[in-house]
């Protein structure tokens, strides 16, 4: 051996930046989780009750305490945003909840957010969050569908597997994702798809971004639309929202759902079609309608998948409708309301929709 060389390799052993037990190597990412109520804060009955429990009755810091396995993998921090079950969102539960998400990622001790949300309506906060979220780091939202005392309860391992892609190097830059049942999904594609099962949120035909299989935060593919840092959006400074609400299509449909929230005044119609999103020809005139009092019309497919053709069995060109793209329609009013915070302009709107 080379006696010169012992000194040398001595030292680069030594020194602090290159030594395997050096501080910086052992740092635990800094995730806050932000509590909002749902069912994996729920309590029932007795450990069988899976239904009839009560939703939004566990605080955050008892979430947190029920999992200690947390603190092998991330320095935790827990807030109650409010205690809600999420049939109960509102836009102000989300302007608050959004606000205080802008709040945490600004700071550079915080390297991720996750948020424990009912499921009810979990995958529309997902995307509103998605569009007007301003940083890369991670924001996940999860939830449960067995309440917190109930055998095999899935809001532990939910909870975890949320915290560890949060403070994953993996999740950086990948929008505002939804974390259940050891799967990773976009905010904008994924879906509530089962009243009752675990395997319930699901991104149709799209597919999953990624998986959790043990302590490993695994990725596949990439969500393809603007979102989060990426995106035009910023409602720092708004107290209200646009109202924005939902028609329903279906065999002998009238005009009376449409007629009724024109005359309430609502900013923005969501129509919710049959097959490519078609309207029937009465619900088509009562939408020309709305149209034509300034109401913007977005229609969408009660269908679940697929895209909305554009000037296909409906002249939107002629009508001034815009199309939303594969947005759901629970997901095309959220991008239309905020949207509304920006323009009126039909032609830039169908952009968003094509672009988020």
């Amino acid at each position: 051996m080379n006696i010169g060389f012992v000194p040398i390799l001595f030292l680069l052993l030594c020194h602090p930046l290159l030594r395997a037990d050096d501080t910086s190597e052992k740092r635990l990412p800094n995730v806050v989780i932000l509590a909002t109520g749902g069912t994996i804060a729920g309590s029932g009955a007795t450990s069988t009750t899976t239904v009839g429990y009560k939703p939004a009755t566990v605080p955050v810091q008892a979430l947190i305490d029920a999992v200690p396995e947390l603190k092998k993998v991330a320095t935790v921090q827990g807030e109650q945003v409010f205690q809600i079950a999420s049939q109960n969102m509102t836009n102000e539960y989300w302007l608050k909840l959004a606000k205080r998400v802008n709040e945490l990622l600004q700071q550079p001790d915080v390297d991720g957010i996750v948020i424990t949300h009912g499921t009810d309506t979990l995958e529309e906060t997902a995307y509103f969050l998605n569009l007007v979220a301003k940083s890369a780091k991670p924001v996940v939202i999860v939830g449960a569908m067995r309440p917190s005392t109930a055998l095999s309860a899935d809001g532990p391992i939910n909870l975890y597997n949320a915290v560890l892609v949060a403070g994953s190097k993996e999740a950086v830059g990948r929008g505002v994702l939804v974390c259940m049942n050891d799967q990773i999904n976009s905010a904008r594609d994924v879906t509530k798809t089962n009243t009752s099962t675990a395997d319930t949120f699901k991104s149709p035909e799209l597919g999953v971004l990624g998986y959790i299989q043990g302590d490993r935060v695994a990725f596949y593919r990439l969500p393809a639309r603007r979102h989060t840092l990426n995106s035009e959006f910023d409602i720092s400074g708004a107290d209200k929202l646009p109202n924005v609400e939902i028609a329903y299509g279906f065999a002998n449909v009238s005009r009376t759902t449409v007629d009724a929230l024109a005359a309430a005044g609502v900013d923005g119609i969501v129509y919710a079609g049959v097959g490519d999103g078609n309207p029937s020809e009465v619900t088509e005139q009562a939408l020309a309608d709305a149209r034509a009092k300034g109401i913007l019309i977005v229609r969408s497919a009660r269908v679940g998948n697929g895209i909305v053709a554009r000037n296909s069995e409906v002249n939107d060109d002629k009508r001034d409708f815009v199309v939303s793209d594969t947005l759901n329609p629970q997901k095309a009013r959220i991008l239309l309301m905020i949207a509304l915070t920006k323009t009126k302009d039909t032609k830039e709107i169908q952009r968003m929709f094509y672009e988020y």
